[in-house]
């Protein structure tokens, strides 16, 4: 899972069938009036990059634990909530993930 580590933009255009696209930081993203997106960190920790006030990103922090068979994570922030996120397809250039409820 340490692949998936690092800060990755949300790429909402190319979103579909409720799947959230991701590319790395960096990539070259058209233009838009905010952009939020998330963080991976090796340590566990994890980002949700918001956008907030004035389109500037705030950090919403919490951690991430691999799901089963490597497939899914299940994501708490900072606020207690917990998430299950499926991996639908993951490249160095782009990462897919469904984002669901409570595991």
């Amino acid at each position: 899972m340490t692949q998936l580590c690092g800060r990755w933009g949300h790429s909402f255009e190319e979103d579909h069938d409720g799947i959230r696209v991701y590319r790395p930081a960096g990539f070259d993203f058209p233009r838009s009036r905010g952009r939020g997106g998330i963080e991976f960190r090796p340590d566990g920790s994890y980002v949700d990059w918001v956008v907030g006030r004035g389109d500037a990103n705030e950090a919403h922090e919490g951690t991430w634990v691999s799901g089963a068979g490597n497939e899914s994570l299940e994501v708490t922030t900072e606020a207690g909530e917990h998430r299950v996120v499926r991996i639908v397809q993951h490249e160095a250039d782009r990462l897919e993930l469904e984002i669901g409820g409570a595991p």
